[in-house]
């Protein structure tokens, strides 16, 4: 292995030197694009200049080349592979972040990672082998698979997959050491996530690669990569598809701003940086504009946990699932139907008191003709096809007027003998004809579009309220809802409109109003969307959602064992693959945990268990590590800060960063912020969920704050038997707690400990 070491020492060199060739010469060009900048800034003299607006956008584009290339020469490549075509030579591929080109030499130097060929790094197993290219199957063998480990921009060892013993025992259930991947798994973790090219392993390289056609629901254990999957996907797509999608027609959904900003450097480390992302909240917000205060379900979750009154609880929970639910949808169809068949404010189209059109044409229209587009857009369409025809209108008009005054003229000429009485009887009859025909010809477009000013849309606000305030609503609901639960949402939703208070169970419906009054522009729409933490959405939201992606191209990753919003949340996958989907969505389960270590994962299984969900056991890497540790506390909870220093000094000395108290609460996070703010050595940051990124190391956090994030040690607070009952809430956020830490976990016993964690231990 040492001659090995030394030889790819030489490659590395060889690279390298390419590397730098070619940016120079890129240098080159980027100097005199700017110096071309300079000349068009002095001749356009500050006014805007096509060309100079132009060449800033070359500019823009060699800079972001080079920043690439730059990059390449501290770390060029992770893996290699050595591949023969059939009837070929062998080739020797080097995998990177960035694929790199020497243009003067016309070669290749390395290959990006999601090229079709670089498939071979992440899925080969050695022997008759293939990749899929865009011309068909490329069939040969695989020789070699070659991972580089870097320390300083040198190699500082090589890992050669031994591919006959993947071949052999790569079937599921066997346990195979990947000391590169162990390595990485080691680090310690900043404040963000971070990308993993060199590391994705076989199961998620086919998920990264699965085509954008069809939509693909990824149900992963705690710490199974899904986040880091469905991203990396993203930038897969961009790079698959780049003559038809970009990172703007792709959009991220993310539960809250703080898991937007933990996620927020993975897309531009991949080269994707103009996706988009946002929080469902967010999405609803660029809508339409919305007046009130959002009640956010982190604010509902909190009153249900906190709540006494258990019936009110209950109904606090049953009009959420209800809300959520298809059937809650099709309820608002209904509603939106008998609005839509309702005409009473069409009238006549009238000028100066002539009928131009009727409102038996223009009912027809609405209810007929236009009936396939969206309610407030049909008013447009009316108006803009009756424009085509009322000149024609207003003609017959002013022929009727002649005809009628003739008639009035051919009787004075008829009755009146006196001929200067006669003249001043025609020229006033004239000039009376000539009077109206010259007012409805000066008047008649202001009155036409007067009609349509006056004909008001439909507001989206304004129509969720008459739903709820009309008598129909107790009609048209499903017959297994209880009038006493109809009666509560509707009590609920007028005390919150009362208060300017917007319930985020209500963004859904809004939304879905806002699309059936006003439709859907094709510019609104996604080639791709991403939704994280997708159990934690309602089967309305997710239809709604798939709404705005094109041919159904979505990403789904979650985790029904962490679905802590279960009263409103996915029950099972199959909410969605039925009945939405159709049976076309692709579903694929995974397993394996690359987060925390063999012992933390195993502590937490007795948690996933008690939901009896039938979800297979996580399993981890053959990465070992300390047992939690149970740390029974006896002194007064107020010097529990002695404790809580002395794991972050042990912490600290073993080279690691992040930790996180986790509470259940945020009343109790409340509590233990003030303990440790009055006593403890070190800085803290609580998070109380509106936050948009973290500022210190140490954080105190609630337990439903937590979920997709992970820390270096967790320190999981007082799960007692009072605080953690036998219920679905309880298991599912203790479950969450337990699967966050990478490497150390600490249990604070105050009081009893939970069953679910007794058991276990």
């Amino acid at each position: 292995m040492k001659n090995e070491l030394l030889y790819e020492e030489e490659v590395l060199e060889e690279k390298r030197s390419l590397i730098l060739e070619e940016l120079n010469e890129k240098r080159i060009n980027r100097e005199k694009v700017n110096e071309k900048i300079r000349y068009l800034s002095k001749e356009s003299k500050g006014s805007y200049n096509e060309e100079k607006e132009t060449t800033e956008k070359i500019y823009g584009v060699l800079q972001k080349d080079i920043d690439g290339y730059e990059e390449a020469l501290e770390i060029p490549y992770f893996g290699r592979v050595d591949f023969t075509e059939k009837f070929g030579f062998e080739e020797n591929i080097y995998i990177g972040k960035k694929g790199i080109t020497n243009n003067m030499r016309g070669e290749e130097v390395v290959v990006d990672w999601r090229a079709p060929i670089a498939d071979l790094y992440y899925s080969g197993t050695g022997g008759e082998a293939y990749y899929k290219a865009p011309a068909g199957l490329i069939e040969g063998k695989l020789l070699l698979k070659r991972k580089f480990l870097f320390d300083d921009g040198k190699i500082k060892d090589i890992f050669d997959d031994s591919l006959n013993e993947l071949m052999i025992n790569g079937e599921e259930g066997t346990e195979l050491v990947d000391e590169f991947l162990k390595i990485n798994l080691e680090e310690s973790r900043g404040k963000k996530l971070k990308e993993v090219v060199s590391t994705i392993q076989k199961e998620q390289n086919e998920i990264i690669r699965w085509p954008k056609n069809f939509p693909i629901i990824v149900q992963g254990s705690a710490g199974s990569g899904k986040t880091t999957i469905a991203l990396h996907r993203l930038a897969y797509l961009i790079y698959r598809y780049k003559d038809s999608m970009k990172g703007d027609d792709i959009l991220v959904l993310a539960p809250n701003k703080l898991f937007l900003d933990y996620i927020s450097e993975t897309l531009p480390n991949l080269g994707a940086e103009e996706v988009k992302q946002n929080t469902f909240e967010e999405l609803v917000k660029s809508k339409f504009k919305l007046r009130g205060k959002i009640y956010s379900k982190d604010d509902k979750l909190r009153a249900i946990m906190e709540e006494d009154d258990d019936n009110k609880r209950n109904f606090i929970i049953k009009s959420a699932g209800f809300k959520g639910s298809i059937e809650f949808k099709n309820m608002i169809d209904k509603y939106i139907a008998l609005v839509d068949s309702s005409t009473r404010e069409i009238e006549d189209i009238t000028i100066d008191g002539y009928i131009i059109f009727e409102k038996k044409e223009i009912v027809k229209l609405y209810l007929k003709d236009l009936k396939s587009y969206a309610i407030n857009k049909r008013k447009d369409e009316i108006k803009r096809y009756l424009s085509l025809k009322i000149k024609e209108k207003i003609e017959v008009l002013l022929y009727s007027i002649d005809f009628r005054w003739e008639s009035k003229i051919k009787n004075i000429k008829n009755t009146c003998e006196d001929l200067i009485e006669r003249r001043k009887l025609l020229v006033e009859e004239y000039d009376k004809r000539d009077e109206i025909k010259n007012h409805i010809l000066k008047n008649y477009k202001k009155q036409f579009n007067e009609y349509f000013k006056s004909w008001k849309g439909i507001g989206v606000s304004d129509i969720y309220y008459r739903f709820f305030t009309d008598d129909l609503f107790d009609f048209i609901g499903p017959e297994n809802i209880s009038s006493e639960l109809l009666d509560f949402m509707k009590e609920d939703f007028l005390i919150n409109y009362e208060n300017k208070i917007i319930d985020e169970d209500d963004l859904a419906p809004l939304l879905y109003i806002r699309n059936l009054l006003e439709g859907i522009e094709e510019k609104e729409k996604f080639k791709h969307i991403v939704v994280d933490e997708a159990q934690d959405y309602s089967p309305f939201q997710i239809h709604l959602i798939n709404s705005f992606s094109k041919g159904n191209s979505l990403t789904l990753v979650g985790d029904l064992a962490q679905g802590i919003y279960y009263y409103k949340g996915l029950k099972c996958w199959e909410d969605i693959t039925k009945d939405l989907f159709k049976d076309k969505a692709t579903y694929v389960q995974l397993t394996q945990s690359y987060r925390s270590t063999v012992e933390i994962i195993d502590f937490a299984k007795h948690t996933l268990k008690a939901q009896k969900l039938g979800l297979k056991d996580a399993k981890a890497v053959l990465r070992h590590g300390e047992e939690p540790k149970i740390i029974e506390f006896d002194e007064s909870e107020k010097n529990i800060y002695k404790i809580i220093d002395k794991i972050i000094e042990k912490i600290r000395e073993l080279g690691k960063i992040s930790i996180a108290i986790i509470t259940k609460d945020s009343k109790q996070a409340q509590k233990v912020e003030k303990i440790l703010k009055n006593n403890s050595a070190y800085k803290f940051q609580r998070i109380k969920g509106k936050e948009a990124c973290f500022l210190e190391d140490n954080v105190i956090i609630p337990s439903y704050l937590t979920k997709g994030l992970e820390f270096d040690c967790t320190i999981i607070y007082n799960p007692s038997k009072k605080n953690y009952q036998n219920n679905i809430l309880d298991q599912r956020l203790l479950y969450v707690m337990l699967t966050r830490a990478l490497h150390y976990e600490y249990i604070l016993k105050l009081d009893s400990l939970t069953h679910l964690i007794e058991e276990n231990n």
